[in-house]
C-alpha cells in the first residue's frame, strides 16, 4: 500500500513538472521596437496588429500594431519578423542592424542617468531666477536645447554585453535615448530650479539686490 502511495505521489509530481514546463515552452516572446519584451501567449495577428492577454489583467487584451513590433518568437520555436528593411517607410536598417539599434536602446534606457543635466539646469534656473530677471525661463531651457549637442559618454556597466558596442547601430541606438533623457532631466531640473529662484527671489532677495536685477514688470 506504502510503494503504490509512493508511485502516485511521484506520478502526480512528474505530472505537474511537466504540464508546467509545457506551459512556459507554449509562451510567446515579443520583441518591440523600443526594446521592451513582452512574453504571453499571441492569441491572434490579424487585422494589422499582434494580440495578446494583459499580463496585468486576465480579462483584457492588448493589441500591438506591426510598426510596433520587431519580431514575435514562438515557444513552438520559429520566429516570424514584422521588420522589414524598407527607405521608403524610413526603415534604414538592416534586420541585423536594426536589432542592436534596439539593444542600444534599451541599455540606455536602463543605464543612462543624465544626472549632469538635472542638476545643470536645476542650477541654471535657480540662479537666473534669483536674481529676479524676467528673461529667466530663457536660461534653463535653452540649457535644456544644448544638453543634445554633448557627445554621450557610453559607460561600460550600463551595457548589457560588450559585443554590441563594435556596432554602429547600437551607438546610434544608445545615443538617442541619451539625449532624450538629457533633455526630458534639464527640463524638470530647470522648471524646479526656475520655481525655487522665483520663490527666493520675492521670497527673500527681492529687496536686497541691486535695482538693476530687479524683475519689473
Amino acid at each position: 500500500m506504502y510503494n503504490l502511495t509512493l508511485k502516485v505521489f511521484i506520478s502526480f509530481l512528474i505530472f505537474i513538472v511537466f504540464s508546467n514546463t509545457a506551459n512556459a515552452q507554449s509562451k510567446d516572446t515579443i520583441l518591440l521596437m523600443n526594446g521592451n519584451i513582452v512574453v504571453e501567449k499571441v492569441l491572434d495577428t490579424v487585422i494589422g496588429a499582434v494580440t495578446i492577454v494583459d499580463p496585468l489583467n486576465a480579462s483584457k487584451k492588448l493589441h500591438y500594431e506591426y510598426d510596433q513590433i520587431y519580431c514575435v518568437k514562438y515557444g513552438v520555436g520559429f520566429t516570424d519578423y514584422y521588420y522589414i528593411q524598407d527607405t521608403i517607410r524610413g526603415n534604414y536598417f538592416t534586420r541585423d542592424e536594426m536589432l542592436f539599434y534596439i539593444y542600444g536602446e534599451r541599455d540606455a534606457r536602463k543605464g543612462f542617468k543624465a544626472r549632469g543635466a538635472l542638476i545643470g539646469a536645476g542650477i541654471t534656473g535657480l540662479i537666473s531666477g534669483g536674481i529676479g530677471l524676467w528673461f529667466a525661463p530663457i536660461f534653463p531651457y535653452g540649457y535644456m536645447a544644448l544638453t543634445g549637442i554633448p557627445k554621450v559618454k557610453i559607460k561600460h556597466r550600463t551595457i548589457s554585453n560588450p559585443y554590441y558596442i563594435d556596432h554602429d547601430a547600437y551607438l546610434l541606438g544608445y545615443e538617442r535615448v541619451s539625449r532624450t533623457k538629457r533633455r526630458i532631466q534639464a527640463l524638470i531640473g530647470g522648471t524646479i530650479g526656475l520655481a525655487a529662484g522665483y520663490g527666493l527671489y520675492f521670497g527673500v532677495l527681492k529687496d536686497k539686490l541691486p535695482s538693476t536685477l530687479k524683475l519689473r514688470f
